[in-house]
C-alpha cells in the first residue's frame, strides 16, 4: 500500500533539541501527485518548550561532539551538521555576554558548545562545600 499523498502536515526541527514538531501548515502538490510522506520537514525552528525560554530572554547552549559533527564554514557550524550529545544549559543573554565576553545577537536562539563547557558552567555555580 502506497502512503504517499498529494497532502501532507509541515514539521520544523527544534534547533536546540533536535525534536520534530508540528508548524500547523499544510502542504500541498500542486501537480496533485502522491509525493508527499505524511508529514514533511521543511526547515529549522524552536519547540514550544524552546521557544518560550527565548522569547523570556535566554539563550541555548547545546552541547556538540566536534569528532562526530560535520565540517565548519568558517569556524560556524550548521544545524544539520551539529552531532547534539543531549546536553543543554540556558542562559539569560545578559549573563551570556558576561561569561563568554562574546555578545550574541537577538535573534540567535542558541550556540553549539564543546563537550566540557556546560560542566564548568555548572561548577561555577555550584554552591562551595567546606
Amino acid at each position: 500500500m502506497n502512503d504517499k499523498s498529494h497532502v501532507s502536515l509541515e514539521q520544523h526541527v527544534c534547533l536546540v533539541c533536535g525534536a520534530a514538531f508540528d508548524t500547523g501548515a499544510i502542504l500541498l502538490d500542486k501537480r496533485l501527485r502522491a509525493s508527499m510522506e505524511r508529514h514533511t520537514r521543511t526547515g529549522w525552528g524552536l519547540c514550544a518548550e524552546h521557544q518560550k525560554l527565548f522569547d523570556d530572554g535566554f539563550v541555548a547552549l547545546v552541547e556538540c561532539d566536534p569528532q562526530r559533527s560535520g565540517a565548519r564554514d568558517a569556524g560556524h557550524m550548521k544545524p544539520e551538521q551539529a552531532y547534539r550529545t543531549g546536553r543543554l544549559a540556558h542562559l539569560r543573554r545578559t549573563v551570556f555576554a558576561k561569561v563568554f565576553n562574546v555578545p550574541v545577537a537577538d535573534k540567535q536562539p542558541c550556540v553549539f558548545v564543546e563537550p566540557g563547557v556546560i560542566e564548568r558552567l555548572q561548577l561555577m555555580t555550584a554552591p562551595a562545600t567546606s
